[in-house]
């Protein structure tokens, strides 16, 4: 089977996205999908009036969590393939192209794309050392947006939508149990824009450790063991620092060290703070 961009729905939620929204629409436009679909939760900043104009559907998120506003929008796909694109990315000419072919060639389940922040200064360079350490070209267990996935397979086994951070990770993990299915992370790129602040790595490390203590309150829950636990409880340092640490080149390595270790000690403090709020 061969598929084609026009194969693709493309599904993008949103929420306050002016700064990046509209390159991210014209992007995928020009890439060619063949269904451009925008969940909106609410947007009060002009979002709302940039996708009514380039979107083919534009549907209501209701605010409930990020895996049911993900479903409100792959309900209504019709495409071969469906692409879960964040409102801040923008994909580059030939790159859908590349994410499709890696799709076909390893025969997998769902693919996704690398990204890379836009801007030269300290922040841009560490989010990009922090990415390019720890999201390498192959195989992985988990993989997050922008992805990619066989749209009957989504449409039929969608997101949890009782899930509000840690939705991809469900996903995957409920996928490869229950389906067999296998993943890979692409050669292909998308860029990322308007988040290079520390308000905005601050945001994200909060959604991590939010997302953190959920997997690992319903999993120890749910029945895992010590040795499962323990790995949960590792899991952003080993990710955010000791993985990115090994595998950069040791001059990219020291000078990101300070901003991989703020960004690993912020993912726990979340973590924790989120803990003591549910008591």
């Amino acid at each position: 089977m061969s598929w084609a961009p026009s194969d693709v729905s493309a599904v993008v939620c949103t929420l306050d996205s002016i700064a990046g929204i509209e390159r991210c629409l014209a992007s995928l436009r020009a890439a060619g999908v063949g269904e451009l679909i925008v969940v909106d939760a609410g947007s009060r900043d002009g979002t709302r009036a940039v996708v009514e104009r380039m979107a083919d559907i534009v549907l209501d998120d209701p605010g409930t969590g990020l895996g049911n506003a993900r479903n409100v929008g792959i309900a209504v796909t019709s495409g071969a393939l469906v692409l879960n694109m964040g409102s801040d990315n923008v994909m580059p000419a030939g790159q859908l192209e590349r994410m499709i072919a890696d799709l076909e060639a390893e025969g997998v389940q769902g693919v996704s794309a690398q990204t890379v922040i836009e801007g030269g200064d300290y922040l841009s360079r560490g989010l990009n050392a922090w990415r390019s350490g720890r999201f390498r070209p192959g195989p992985a267990a988990v993989i997050g947006t922008p992805t990619l996935f066989v749209g009957a397979l989504l449409r039929k086994h969608p997101f949890d939508a009782t899930r509000r951070f840690s939705d991809d990770s469900e996903l995957c993990e409920r996928w490869a149990r229950e389906l067999g299915a296998r993943f890979v992370i692409s050669g292909a790129h998308v860029l990322e824009v308007g988040k290079t602040s520390w308000d905005e790595v601050i945001a994200r490390c909060r959604m991590y450790g939010i997302s953190d203590e959920e997997v690992f309150r319903i999993g120890r829950d749910e029945g895992w063991g010590l040795a499962r636990q323990g790995r949960s409880l590792l899991h952003p340092a080993r990710a955010d620092f000791v993985q990115p640490m090994t595998r950069l080149q040791p001059a990219e390595a020291i000078s990101s060290a300070p901003f991989l270790a703020a960004f690993a000690g912020m993912r726990y403090f979340y973590w924790l703070r989120t803990a003591a709020n549910r008591r």
